[in-house]
């Protein structure tokens, strides 16, 4: 915005008079009164950001916090093994499907106005989640959340840059945002387990619903209506394609992973390529498009962005296996392992605040690619843990692993943003906010069913998951092998995740350049 490049110098002038002022010690001006409403405006801004910050929290956390709390729903509600999958993963096919499209509503509409009502359906959705008698209506309610929590992220950064006219103070800002919904992720699966050990599997999501209130009894006051001139309008078909292609490719390899192969399987696999490849073809012929494609063919960019999805693609398969693994396998209460998961989520979160200084030592093309190769070592850990023990292999893991998962969060969108001409930021921008949740998702979607499709396999073929199996009361060795076979998928998942960190590393190496 044009008053970005104007506010450094009033913000020095303004500096500069209240010295003036308190060294000659004279009457008040209109100077030292206009520093005086700067700093008021500055306590209300910055109230205003703890305001926004609430519903930021929740969609993060939101995306993760059913990582430990799965074994107790599948206990209450005996979910199938598919069915389990997307109670996890519809959240967030359903933000990142939507994040871009509901950005662009929002600068046409008001993105004050788009934030109130998110927060409505999403703690309506809430709500309705945690009273849910189903797995199908479970799952409904899952994507009713994520249908409220794709407006709260691009609204709420908007509206918190219109509170910032100061640009130093601005970019603190837009750093603690980043900052909070890195540490949501990374606390969700503590904070549902700690809920579990007191309360039932539904408080993980009535949680929600006095951050809720607050925010929608204290934003009219402390927030303003935010509006941006944009040319075009939403394309419809391209929200229906994009959401469309990859719903009907997920669901054909969770279909693949529950029942093997099929007729039904490939057809709605190819069925779902085709659409996402119909998206992309689109998206080329558009004037205003939904995604810039184009951007792609930049580098420094295609690496940015694959890193955020990647980061999140292997640490919520990591968080959701390993939570399993901890619980069903090791046997550990619900508690323990919420607390086992600390050090790895107070590594994430030092990476993520301290990488903006450590990047500006080192450079970001090093830092990203210490962020690739730390992945890939900290999940290869996960692959000596065994049936018996492997508790400080899943410390040692998380906490390795969690210097990369920081990185990335702190530094994709800013490269992403700054590969591309200034006149395309925006769009770079918010490819760079949606490939987080796509990679949360896919991680889910994907690895969780290579995982079950292993097991569907090497499993004593009792029941399709692992906590069905012990819920039929086998015993013996029937239970040996079923925690066997599930280790194996573990591994296996763990496996592609780190040669995937370890290829995107030698990658970056090629592609970014040095300086």
């Amino acid at each position: 915005m044009p008053e970005d490049w104007l506010a450094p110098a009033t913000a020095s002038k303004i500096q500069g008079m209240s010295q003036s002022n308190d060294s000659t010690l004279t009457a008040p001006t209109a100077s030292s009164r206009s520093a005086t409403e700067t700093l008021r405006a500055s306590r209300r801004a910055w109230f205003g950001l703890l305001v926004v910050l609430g519903p930021v929290l929740l969609v993060s956390m939101d995306g993760s916090v059913l990582f430990l709390t799965m074994p107790t729903i599948t206990h209450a509600l005996a979910p199938s093994a598919e069915q389990a999958l997307w109670i996890l993963d519809i959240y967030g096919f359903a933000v990142g499907s939507l994040l871009i499209a509901f950005g662009n509503l929002g600068d046409r509409y008001g993105r004050l106005k788009l934030l109130m009502i998110g927060t409505v359906v999403f703690g309506i959705g809430s709500a309705g989640a945690a009273f849910s008698p189903s797995p199908e209506l479970l799952i409904a309610f899952r994507a009713l959340m994520g249908l409220g929590g794709a407006t709260l992220l691009p609204s709420g950064l908007a509206v918190l840059s219109e509170l910032f006219e100061n640009p130093r103070q601005r970019a603190q800002a837009i750093g603690i945002f980043a900052a909070t919904f890195a540490t949501g992720f990374a606390v969700g699966p503590i904070l549902g387990g700690l809920l579990l050990s007191r309360f039932d599997w539904g408080s993980v999501f009535l949680i929600n619903l006095p951050v809720v209130a607050i925010f929608l009894l204290a934003a009219p006051f402390v927030l303003r209506e935010v509006r941006a001139t944009r040319t075009g309008k939403v394309d419809l078909l391209s929200i229906i394609l994009s959401a469309g292609g990859l719903l009907l490719s997920v669901y054909a390899v969770k279909e693949l992973a529950a029942h093997g192969p099929s007729v039904v399987v490939f057809v709605t696999g190819v069925v779902g390529v085709g659409v996402l490849a119909w998206f992309v073809a689109r998206q080329r012929g558009l004037e205003h498009p939904l995604v810039d494609v184009t951007l792609f063919r930049e580098r420094v960019f295609t690496v940015a962005i694959v890193t955020g999805v990647l980061s999140l693609f292997a640490w919520s398969a990591a968080a959701y296996l390993t939570g399993i693994y901890l619980q069903s396998v090791l046997g550990l209460p619900v508690l323990t392992a919420a607390l086992l998961a600390l050090p790895g989520a107070a590594v994430l979160t030092a990476a993520c605040i301290l990488t903006p200084a450590f990047a500006d030592r080192i450079g970001r093309r090093a830092a990203l690619v210490i962020c690739h190769f730390t992945m890939a070592a900290g999940l290869a850990l996960l692959l000596l843990t065994t049936v018996t023990g492997g508790i400080g292999w899943f410390i040692a893991s998380t906490a390795i692993a969690g210097i990369g998962y920081g990185i990335s969060f702190a530094l994709v969108a800013d490269t992403a943003v700054g590969a591309v001409p200034m006149t395309r930021a925006g769009s770079a921008g918010a490819i760079a906010e949606t490939s987080n949740e796509i990679g949360n998702a896919l991680g889910i979607a994907l690895l969780g069913s290579t995982a079950a499709l292993i097991f569907r396999l090497a499993g004593p073929d009792i029941a399709p998951t692992l906590d069905e199996t012990l819920d039929t009361g086998a015993t013996g060795a029937v239970i040996t092998q079923a925690k066997g076979a599930f280790l194996v998928g573990l591994h296996v998942a763990m496996g592609i995740a780190a040669v995937l960190c370890a290829g995107l590393g030698v990658l970056a190496l090629r592609w970014i350049p040095k300086r």
